[in-house]
């Protein structure tokens, strides 16, 4: 949604903004990038499509706008989910 709002404001061409993720749980020693080294950890592998008459440079843009949304920046950081304290 952030992509294609911001190419809607730039007034480039997308006719579709299209993304595709893939879930899986993988054993957190066999990521040598994650901070946890212990269990199992959530990985999601995403691809953004961008379909429609863009330039190179669109698309690059469009993929670091992608990359700067809040729901990635949400996911990709540390989350802690704890129930309600009463």
């Amino acid at each position: 949604m952030t992509v294609a709002l911001y190419a809607r404001r730039k007034e480039w061409p997308p006719q579709e903004v299209a993304v595709h993720l893939r879930h899986s749980r993988v054993h957190a020693r066999d990521c040598a990038d994650c901070d946890t080294k212990e269990g199992h950890i959530d990985r999601i592998e995403w691809e953004i499509e961008l379909i429609g008459q863009l330039t190179d440079e669109h698309r690059a843009k469009l993929r670091d706008i992608a990359q700067r949304c809040p729901v990635h920046r949400t996911l990709m950081s540390e989350i802690d989910i704890r129930p309600p304290q009463s």
